[in-house]
C-alpha cells in the first residue's frame, strides 16, 4: 500500500471516529438536557407542597408522581405519533399518524429524542398540577394527564415543531405560515401557554378552594 492509500485510509477512519464521537455527544447532551428538563418535575412539586394545606401535601406529591407516570404511558402510546410521526416538510397534516407506542424507533439517538420530548409533554402537564391542588381526584388527575400527554399537547407540537406543522417554521418555504412559520424554541408557547390555558379552564371548572383563603373579617 502506497503512502497516499495509507493517509486516505487514516483519513477515513479519523473522519468515521469523528462521526462516531459526534453522535456520542449529541446523544449525552440530550439526555442530559431532558434530566434537566424533567427535574422541573421536582420545583413544580415544591412549588405546590408550599403552596397548600399540610394536610394535602401528599396528595400533591403523589399528583405530580402521576404527571410523569401518565404522561410517560401517554406520550409513548400515541402522543409522540400524534406529534412526531410520519412528518413530511412537503405536505401540511393536522396530527401525526405513524410511530405509535414508538414502533419502527429502536436506535439510541431516536430514543433520546422521545424521552427529550416526553420530559416537556410531562412539564405541560405538571403545570396544572398546583391550579386543581385540594379539589380534584385522582381519578380525574389521571385521566386529565393522559389526555394532555396523549393528544392535546401532543397536536400543539405537531402544528409548531413538526416539520409537517401548519404553523411550523421547519415545513417547506411554500407552506410556511406567514412566509416564516412559528419560532419557539423553548416551549414558551407550545409547553408552557399549553399548560397555562389547560390551568385557566381547569380552575375555571373545579372554582376556589373553599376554606382556603380569608378575608380581613375572617371570612
Amino acid at each position: 500500500m502506497s503512502d497516499l492509500e495509507t493517509l486516505s485510509a487514516s483519513v477515513t477512519a479519523l473522519e468515521e471516529s469523528i462521526a462516531t464521537t459526534n453522535g456520542g455527544l449529541d446523544v449525552f447532551y440530550l439526555l442530559f438536557a431532558g434530566a434537566m428538563v424533567f427535574f422541573m418535575q421536582a420545583g413544580f412539586a415544591m412549588l405546590c407542597a408550599g403552596s397548600i394545606r399540610a394536610k394535602n401535601v401528599k396528595n400533591i406529591m403523589l399528583k405530580n408522581i402521576l404527571d410523569a407516570c401518565g404522561g410517560a404511558v401517554g406520550f409513548w402510546t400515541i402522543g409522540y405519533a400524534f406529534a412526531y410521526g410520519g412528518a413530511d416538510s412537503s405536505k401540511l397534516t393536522f396530527i401525526g399518524n405513524s410511530d405509535f407506542v414508538l414502533a419502527n424507533i429502536h436506535d439510541g439517538g431516536s430514543l433520546i429524542g422521545w424521552f427529550f420530548q416526553f420530559a416537556f409533554a410531562a412539564t405541560a402537564a405538571t403545570i396544572v398540577a398546583g391550579t386543581v391542588a385540594e379539589r380534584c381526584k385522582f381519578e380525574a388527575y389521571i385521566a386529565y394527564s393522559l389526555m394532555l400527554t396523549g393528544f392535546v399537547y401532543p397536536v400543539v407540537v405537531h402544528s409548531i415543531w413538526s416539520s409537517s406543522g401548519f404553523l411550523s417554521a421547519f415545513t417547506d418555504d411554500e407552506n410556511k405560515f406567514l412566509g416564516s412559520g412559528m419560532i419557539d424554541f423553548a416551549g414558551s408557547g407550545v409547553v408552557h401557554m399549553t399548560g397555562g390555558v389547560t390551568a385557566l379552564f381547569a380552575a375555571k371548572i373545579l372554582g376556589p378552594r373553599i376554606g382556603r383563603f380569608y378575608d380581613a373579617d375572617g371570612f
